[in-house]
């Protein structure tokens, strides 16, 4: 069975969706030393090395990391805690793709640069690169952070660029489209809502229907930021 990751606070509605398309459902553990908005948020909290290898930050609760090691993950820890001032609170908060790693690199936590350094690296000014950027494909990404995209174009990963805005996140004037939605595979792209109440749905579904992405809707209504979910 395949799994994800979604921030514990997910609805019933959106997790029995998840699991009925055959995935196998983790919630996160809360991380106290972050703001409340994102504390549950898995681009925050844990970066996905590979298909086998996960690295959580070091404060991960004990019971979290047997769920992923009886899935025989091999867990790492952070070399550094979480805390909600920044810079501390982006140090996970990176695309990793199978070749490229894209981040502000002053920030990265030691150990998750060690397990990445032979990629190519892609150096940007956003500390909140993951939250900032959903993944279509190893080459193709959608963002609304014009540094992101400026270096993402500069390395052939194609680009949708969008503006800020009408993405729902509690405590904010709005969220970020990374924190929307999730590929789960090559064929499908879950998001927590319904991109038919997006201002830019129409841009998202004619970029994702390149790539042969179908969305899978875990909500209806606007698209609301619970962070990345995450495939493995």
């Amino acid at each position: 069975m395949n799994n994800v990751i979604v921030d514990y606070r997910i609805s019933s509605g959106e997790k029995l969706i998840l699991e009925q398309n055959g995935y196998n459902v983790i919630l996160t553990s809360p991380c106290n030393n972050l703001y409340t908005a994102i504390c549950g948020h898995p681009d925050v909290l844990i970066c996905i090395i590979d298909k086998n290898t996960i690295l959580v930050h070091k404060d991960t609760p004990v019971d979290f990391i047997e769920k992923l090691k009886n899935l025989n993950i091999k867990v790492i820890k952070s070399k550094n805690s979480l805390n909600e001032k920044y810079p501390f609170d982006i140090i996970l908060n990176a695309v990793n793709l199978k070749n490229t790693f894209i981040h502000n690199l002053k920030f990265t936590d030691e150990f998750l640069y060690n397990e990445i350094s032979k990629k190519l690296l892609i150096n940007v000014n956003q500390g909140y690169t993951k939250c900032s950027t959903a993944v279509i494909s190893e080459n193709a990404i959608i963002t609304s952070d014009s540094g992101i995209a400026a270096a993402a174009k500069e390395n052939k990963i194609d680009v949708l660029f969008l503006p800020y805005g009408d993405i729902e996140l509690n405590g904010f004037e709005y969220g970020f489209i990374g924190g929307t939605c999730g590929l789960l595979d090559n064929n499908t792209i879950a998001f927590y809502g319904n991109l038919e109440y997006y201002k830019f749905g129409k841009e998202v579904l004619t970029f994702i229907k390149k790539y042969n992405l179908t969305p899978l809707y875990l909500r209806e209504g606007k698209l609301v930021d619970r962070g990345s979910i995450l495939f493995f």
